[in-house]
């Protein structure tokens, strides 16, 4: 009698499985085991993962661990055990944990609890150190999850062969030297690679290999992504056909990931996915073991939405997906839409539709209200105002979040609009004024000053303050003082609100602040913008006005502020604060002594960047001159969008995609993240804009300390010498102090090295787009518009620096970064903007347009402040040294002001005026 036997030892007592007596074959299985043992047989059908016991999925245990209640953590283990998970995935991979001592500590104690330690573990780190102590602990045989081809052979294989010394299956990532899989092609083939790899050179068992062949986020938005089930499910079938042996494995909640927030939805995602993907033969998966729907138990509408997604079968699958989210209201159970506030009063509905930002019946019930109401302006001063009241209690209190707010502000304005004619009608009865016979909190003007085209902030502002009752004048942007204060007088406004994003709006500010003194106003004057301050306010604009100059921070200071400055029994006591505050700031700005020292600029000159000339080859670009691209692909472009800076623009902080988990934020940043990825979708679809760019790279060499000559090769242009500032503050011993002009080589070397410029654009087209919004009433979507036009800027400059890399320049020609790293900034080379911390001087914008021909070729103008127009354009300069970093330049002292203007052919005053945030002996 012959026994075949296969090397597969299983710890803790699991007897080999038999076929019969005579014929004693071991089965080639994956056999797991804690306490007790688990083999995955065929008929097996599918192993829940448990994924809570993961500092990123779960709040509790993630806060747990941090706080070192790693005993009170288990709790979240046994929950999952007690739950059905059969499998327990532990992961302790977070920015504040030391996670191999974490790991350590954690599976140490779970070993202890006999109930949860019976299941076999799955070790789970991006760090394989983080691993090796988590297989130094476990007891039985585990899963390490995960280790690939990402950092070539080599690696690959030293890291399976200590898996395979421990005993450990391992779940194989579908990544090689080049990035992730994302294709079903690359899924499979990368797969395979790995799989010859650790059968026929590290021994491993097949079947102890699992592999993942990466589940991705569909339903986003982005058309690329609609087809990312389908492609693993492909995937995952000729996987298991190439490699029967081999096990299938996946974080489904990935693939619900655009509809964080909405746990009905997503479980019910979750049920379809593996419905279609067991049977093509998926045998594992990392998932909330105890809230898994039954296929058949999912509401017929909800699950047929969920497979046209899941399986692609509609064009429009996403939209209708996220139609539909917006009518579940809990777990498992679906509604067509909550009606029941419907049956309210008029005054109740249009207070639900103002919280709620409801537009669906707005102008029904206000011409209800209307008809019961003797005047349509108690219809504003009453229902409407109370519901604003409502939103504003709310936002003040924490409990609504900005985009909220600006969606109550459009049904608002919708309502008026119904109202309106009516009011004019009554308005020429009693000759008065439209509004002057509402009791608005006060009226308010509000405009980005002149040479500034930036409005966001300003227009959230005004939204914000419009919900709580005050009447908003918004003149827009560049605008000049005297129209300013003239429209000022004529609607005899109550507060002035200046907004400013560029460093010379600081100046204009100032002007204001002026001009409103000669002219005699009274009215209170607030700050706000994203180059102004506290400070900058207290020592520059407020002593030139003596009735009241406050900065405000952002939307949500701003009805405590206007509040304050309207409020007669509040006002005088409230500047009366405000002016003790600022004179102090004043006071120990102007009698501060610098704690910093500085070195004289030609000693700093001298202790430049450190760079080996002799060994730098500069690599010639594939051309040198222009090439611009026009009606650039929106589709391709919105791949490389990072969107934490849309987040913050609405006033939602935290890390991307962490936010659209938090506890605090997390389900107002998924609807805005949802709604925003539908426009951007009908952005793309419909070409609302138009994206152009132009590059260049141009011989260059660093011809002084601070000064690069650009030596175009056009023969009608004259060469070019770009002036940088160099970082003044004394550096420790073998610190250089910065410039750019470091990263270009000296015409001494003899060497040739090479500059490059651009300028791209994504907003062309946008104003026809914004004056709709405008003429709906809709704030909301005018806003998210403009922050997705700025986004889509900063993607188009990602993409084309990217291109320049490997492409055009072809310096970084081998480079392969996700996105991600992208956004973190790990290629070679950086591609400073003027304006920014590392040349901060406006002025060399000039140059820069003039080499590039940018306005002829993107359409992209400059203002007389050097903004850019449209406001979601980019601009700068392309360094390709290795040694090239970003930087800030700091302080700068008198005598490289002077050295500034002596290069420019500059009075020192006009060299002040352009510098001023960067003079430590002003602002």
């Amino acid at each position: 009698m012959s026994v075949t036997t296969i090397d597969n030892t299983v710890t803790s007592g699991n007897a080999p499985e038999t076929d019969n007596q005579e014929h004693k074959v071991i089965r080639p299985f994956l056999r797991l085991s804690g306490l007790e043992p688990l083999v995955v047989r065929p008929e097996a059908n599918f192993i829940n993962i448990g994924e809570r016991t993961n500092v990123t999925g779960s709040k509790k245990f993630a806060r747990l661990i941090r706080e070192g209640h790693f005993e009170e953590a288990l709790s979240v283990a046994r929950q999952q055990v007690e739950s059905g998970a059969q499998v327990l995935d532990v992961n302790m991979d977070d920015a504040l944990l030391d996670g191999e001592k974490a790991m350590t500590n954690f599976l140490n104690l779970l070993a202890s609890e006999p109930d949860i330690s019976r299941i076999p573990i799955m070790i789970d780190s991006s760090k394989f150190s983080v691993i090796e102590a988590g297989l130094k602990c476990v007891q039985g045989k585990c899963i390490v999850n995960s280790i690939s081809l990402k950092e070539g052979e080599e690696k690959f294989i030293e890291q399976a062969l200590i898996c395979k010394a421990y005993g450990a299956a391992v779940v194989v990532m579908a990544f090689d030297e080049h990035g992730q899989a994302d294709t079903e092609e690359k899924r499979v083939t990368f797969s395979h690679r790995a799989y010859k790899v650790l059968t026929e050179k590290v021994g491993f068992p097949p079947q102890d290999i699992i592999f993942d062949p990466n589940i991705f986020a569909i339903a986003t938005g982005i058309e690329e992504h609609n087809n990312y089930a389908v492609e693993f499910i492909s995937a995952t079938r000729r996987i298991k056909e190439l490699m029967p042996l081999t096990k299938v494995s996946g974080g489904v909640s990935n693939v619900s990931f655009s509809f964080r927030g909405n746990e009905a939805v997503r479980e019910a995602m979750h049920a379809v996915f593996l419905y279609h993907a067991i049977k093509a033969g998926m045998d594992m998966g990392i998932v909330n073991a105890g809230a898994l729907q039954i296929y058949d138990d999912i509401e017929p509408q909800l699950r047929e939405l969920c497979e046209d997604a899941i399986l692609n079968r509609r064009d429009d699958a996403t939209e209708r997906l996220i139609t539909f989210a917006e009518t579940v209201k809990a777990k498992g159970k679906v509604i067509e839409k909550d009606e029941t506030w419907r049956q309210g009063t008029v005054e109740e509905r249009l207070s639900h539709s103002l919280v709620n930002g409801i537009t669906d019946y707005i102008e029904a019930d206000t011409e209800e209200a209307r008809v019961k109401y003797p005047r349509p302006l108690d219809v504003i001063e009453g229902p409407l105002m109370d519901g604003m009241n409502i939103v504003g209690d709310l936002f003040g209190s924490g409990k609504m979040f900005l985009p909220q707010v600006v969606k109550s502000a459009r049904v608002m304005k919708k309502s008026v609009a119904v109202l309106t004619p009516f009011i004019e009608e009554e308005k020429l009865r009693m000759q008065a004024e439209f509004g002057g016979e509402i009791k608005s909190a006060g009226k308010i003007l509000l405009a980005t000053v002149k040479g500034d085209v930036h409005d966001i902030g300003k227009n959230i502002v005004g939204v914000v303050l419009a919900c709580n009752g005050y009447e908003i004048i918004d003149m827009g942007v560049m605008v000049p003082a005297d129209k300013i204060l003239q429209t000022a007088k004529q609607e005899q406004v109550d507060i002035i609100g200046l907004s400013g994003l560029i460093t010379p709006s600081l100046d204009e500010m100032v002007h204001v602040a002026r001009e409103m003194k000669r002219q005699q106003f009274e009215v209170p004057l607030i700050i706000g913008g994203a180059t102004t301050s506290r400070t900058h306010t207290a020592v520059k604009i407020a002593p030139e006005y003596e009735h009241g100059v406050v900065h405000v921070l952002d939307a949500s200071r701003s009805v405590t502020v206007t509040g304050n400055l309207l409020n007669k029994a509040l006002k005088k006591n409230f500047l009366s604060d405000i002016h003790t505050e600022y004179n102090k700031l004043n006071e120990s700005f102007r009698n501060k002594r610098p704690v910093k020292q500085y070195l004289p600029v030609a000693e700093a000159q001298k202790n430049k960047t450190a760079i080996n000339w002799d060994k730098f080859n500069p690599v010639k670009p594939t051309f040198t001159g222009n090439r611009k691209f026009e009606d650039y692909d929106l589709g391709e472009i919105a791949k490389y969008i990072d969107w934490q800076p849309f987040f913050i623009s609405w006033e939602l902080h935290g890390k991307f995609p962490q936010i659209l988990t938090d506890e605090v934020v997390g389900e107002q940043a998924t609807h805005l993240y949802n709604d925003a990825q539908a426009m951007l979708k009908k952005i793309v679809e419909e070409k609302w804009l138009s994206a152009n760019a132009v590059i260049g790279l141009y011989p260059a060499n660093n011809i002084a300390a601070d000064t690069i000559r650009v030596t175009p090769d056009q023969t009608n242009i004259k060469p070019v010498d770009l002036e940088f500032l160099r970082q003044q503050i004394k550096k420790a011993p073998g610190q250089p102090n910065l410039s750019l002009a470091d990263f270009i080589a000296p015409a001494a070397t003899g060497k040739q090295d090479y500059i490059g410029g651009f300028a791209v654009t994504a907003g062309i087209g946008i104003e026809k787009w914004l004056e709709k919004f405008k003429a709906e009433h809709d704030d909301y979507s005018s806003i998210m518009l403009k922050a997705l036009a700025d986004r889509l800027a900063e993607a188009f400059t990602e993409l084309m620096h990217e291109r320049v890399r490997k492409e055009f320049w072809g310096y970084a020609s081998e480079e392969h970064l996700s996105n991600e790293e992208l956004i973190k900034e790990e290629y070679m080379g950086i591609r400073p903007a003027p304006g920014y911390p590392a040349c901060p001087e406006h002025t060399e914008k000039y140059k820069l347009f003039d080499l590039l021909d940018a306005t002829n070729n993107t359409g992209i103008t400059l203002t007389e402040s050097l903004a850019m127009y449209p406001a979601s354009s980019v601009s700068g300069w392309y360094f390709a040294n290795p040694e090239a970093k970003y930087f800030g330049l700091g302080k700068i002292e008198k005598d490289q002001v002077a050295d500034y203007a002596t290069r420019k052919g500059w009075t020192i005053e006009e060299a002040e005026k352009w510098l001023r945030p960067n003079l430590e002996y002003d602002m």
